[in-house]
């Protein structure tokens, strides 16, 4: 059973790695971040290291990510109208 969940964490983390990569939305390239996050730490606690794995989520995808959003937000880079050139 192992293998299998290894082999769906792996893809699922590839995926969402490609997708946070080749998205024009800086929003859901933040997202797609965060869901990269979430396979590694499958990936931890497949490998038995728990502590690894909540400190990913903590850390990175709880504080770093948010500050992504923060400041992705703040600078209004999600916005179309803002990189209009006149």
């Amino acid at each position: 059973m192992t293998p299998y969940i290894f082999w769906f964490l792996s893809v699922w983390a590839l995926f969402s790695a490609l997708m946070m990569v080749t998205s024009r939305n800086p929003v859901y390239s933040v997202l797609w971040l965060i869901s990269t996050f979430f396979a590694i730490s499958g990936h931890y606690i497949l490998l038995n290291a728990q502590f690894l794995a909540v400190v990913n989520i903590i850390v990175y995808a709880g504080a770093i990510v948010v500050l992504f959003l923060f400041v992705i937000m703040l600078l209004g880079v999600d916005r179309v109208e803002n990189l209009r050139t006149e």
